[in-house]
């Protein structure tokens, strides 16, 4: 592959000269603005022709090429030896620039892969990202959670390290992996030896690369010797092995067979938006779907479905896994070039079809209308009128009032570390950000978010009482009945019972779903979670929003903790002085030695006595001590 671009690269060419010396070979071509900005990648058997088409205004253009011509300032073009070269170049650097005028795919995670990295003592890990680091990659794994299913086999069976240090067998003591045997604990000298660690590294390779049969065979033996040897405890394991093995090789089939492999699209399209899915078929069973949204695509004439499938094939199959078999509803004109290159890819000839009748047609039909449902569930149900939104949850709550102003409260800590509250407001069913607010809790100890709960509820509506800031209708508490009741405490303490309070009772080990509404006074009658529901769509919104808000706040306050932590309680002493007083004196030791004159320029009169009063204090509960 050649580049021609560079020709005109140091010359002050116009654009009809560039037109005028376009070589017809194969190649790509790169449209650009007069700003210099890529707008558009496209690809052609012959340059020459396909480029100047874009500037004979004598030719049909559809809306979107008129626009686009509009836009074109300059171009360049890159010269390569076939049509073949060409769509894969075309493809990657779409991918790369991601040109205002292509179709691009948004969503192009790849299917994930089990990685065993290249180190002395190797790890097993989970991605979709191939490189050429060394490592062994394995898969790709259908459906993608077999991959995590397999991952947590082999650290519970074959316990590989899944910690990030370097291994030199000097550590005093192992993790509390090792203490829950899901790792055999190369760290410390003594726990297991290189050759062991190297005998169970070459196991997991051998499941990894389909062995199972030879692996189960060895496993065995080894069970044998041991038993004979009178060493029963590693017999044991060997059988245990064996058992796992065994187990786990029915269950991979699915990932490795690839005699029936076949991904189906289907698409549904009104006006600029459209639903594509994809539904990925192995022996016979769906077993994986994927959806792809687009909300700025041409309308009316303008959009051409098959050009549209084309590039986003293109772009699909340039970092996934390829199957035998591609089901489309539309023919495209680069169908045989894509066939072709993928086919080069996987070894065995792939074929792309547009079934016209039969079980294929009926399973394209399929996926066309699970595309319309996803279509209606994107694009009109979670984007309805707010107004019948809140209607409905009104409805379901049995709200006295419209719930026009809802907030919401959600607890952070971890082990009562950096205690924080998060709180959002849902203003008409839409988030208002800058009413947001993020209280630190400050009269709790350790981990009590029945407590702490009671603090923020407390603190958040005595400031409004005291503001005359607006009240909600609503309020959303993220809990159970523990977080419930220490809201309404703190709301019965300043007269404000008559707001509803519903709590939000997440499922076990669930903690981004609700499972139930509890409502106060009407505990006794909890509400299912509906997800067909508007307007329970809502509360989930609500209730993410909070979560978010509280989490980043948190973590915030941890980064901060190392060097702040001294100063946190401190009156009058906000994030701005804080940074101020560290900038000026460098340390929180120097803070803590400087007089109240010393710090005064810095901090102000009030601030100053407060710093110089609080480490008095520490200074002289040291000296008691």
């Amino acid at each position: 592959m050649c580049s021609a671009a560079s020709i005109f690269d140091n010359l002050n060419v116009t654009l009809e000269e560039k037109l005028a010396n376009l070589p017809t070979a194969a190649g790509i071509y790169i449209h650009k603005n007069a700003a210099g900005r890529i707008i558009y990648i496209g690809k052609a058997k012959n340059l020459r022709n396909r480029v100047r088409s874009y500037f004979q205004s004598s030719r049909n253009h559809d809306a979107k090429t008129r626009q686009l011509v509009r836009n074109i300032a300059d171009f360049e073009f890159i010269v390569v030896d076939n049509e073949v070269e060409a769509l894969v170049l075309e493809s990657n650097l779409i991918k790369k620039h991601k040109p205002r005028f292509n179709v691009f795919l948004k969503d192009d995670k790849s299917y994930p892969h089990i990685k065993m990295t290249n180190e002395p003592f190797p790890k097993v890990v989970v991605t979709r990202r191939i490189v050429r680091d060394g490592s062994h990659y394995f898969g790709p794994f259908l459906p993608a959670s077999l991959a995590r299913k397999t991952l947590d086999v082999i650290n519970r069976a074959f316990q590989l390290r899944t910690c990030e240090i370097e291994i030199d067998g000097k550590l005093s003591r192992p993790c509390l992996e090792y203490h829950l045997k899901r790792c055999l604990g190369p760290c410390v000298k003594g726990l297991c030896t290189a050759d062991e660690y190297k005998e169970a590294a070459a196991d997991v390779r051998s499941l990894l690369e389909g062995k199972n049969k030879e692996l189960a065979a060895s496993l065995e033996s080894r069970m044998w010797q041991f038993a004979n040897d009178d060493k029963f405890e590693l017999a044991a394991k060997y059988r245990d092995l064996h058992r796992t093995v065994l187990a786990l090789s029915e269950t991979q089939k699915m990932a490795t067979t690839a005699d029936r492999d076949i991904d189906i699209f289907g698409f549904y399209r009104e006006r600029q938006r459209l639903a594509l899915q994809l539904f990925t078929m192995r022996e016979g069973r769906i077993v994986g779907r994927r959806e792809f949204f687009w909300e700025d695509l041409d309308e009316g004439d303008g959009f051409d479905p098959s050009l549209f499938l084309g590039e986003v094939l293109v772009q699909y199959y340039s970092t996934d896994y390829v199957p035998l078999e591609i089901y489309v509803p539309v023919d495209f004109p680069d169908r045989s070039l894509l066939e072709q290159v993928l086919s080069e890819r996987r070894g065995r000839r792939v074929r792309i079809l547009d079934p016209k009748r039969g079980k294929n047609k009926h399973l394209v039909t399929l996926v066309e209308t699970n595309a319309k449902i996803a279509f209606e569930q994107r694009f009109r149900v979670l984007k309805p009128d707010a107004a019948k939104v809140l209607e409905e949850l009104q409805e379901i709550l049995e709200l006295p009032h419209f719930p026009e102003r809802i907030e919401s409260f959600d607890i952070s800590n971890i082990s009562g570390s950096e205690n924080v509250a998060g709180i959002v407001v849902f203003e008409n069913g839409k988030p208002a950000r800058s009413q947001y607010r993020r209280f630190i809790i400050r009269t709790v100890d350790g981990s009590n978010d029945f407590a702490s709960m009671n603090e923020a509820v407390g603190r958040r509506y005595r400031r409004a009482i005291d503001e005359q800031q607006p009240l909600p209708q609503l309020i959303f508490i993220d809990g159970g009945k523990g977080q419930l009741s220490a809201a309404a405490a703190a709301m019965r303490e300043i007269d404000l019972e008559q707001i509803m309070l519903v709590g939000l009772v997440k499922p076990p080990k669930r903690h981004n779903e609700i499972s139930h509404l509890l409502i106060k006074g009407r505990e006794d009658r909890p509400i299912p979670f509906d997800r067909n529901s508007l307007a329970f769509r809502l509360i989930l919104q609500i209730r993410e929003e909070t979560h978010k808000t509280a989490i980043e706040f948190h973590r915030k306050r941890r980064e901060k903790r190392d060097f702040t932590s001294e100063l946190i309680e401190i009156p009058f002493v906000g994030e701005k002085r804080k940074m101020k007083l560290l900038r000026e004196f460098g340390s929180i030791e120097r803070i803590a030695q400087a007089s109240a004159a010393e710090l005064r320029p810095f901090v102000g009169t009030n601030a100053a006595i407060e710093i110089y009063k609080h480490f008095k204090e520490q200074r002289e509960i040291a000296k008691k001590t």
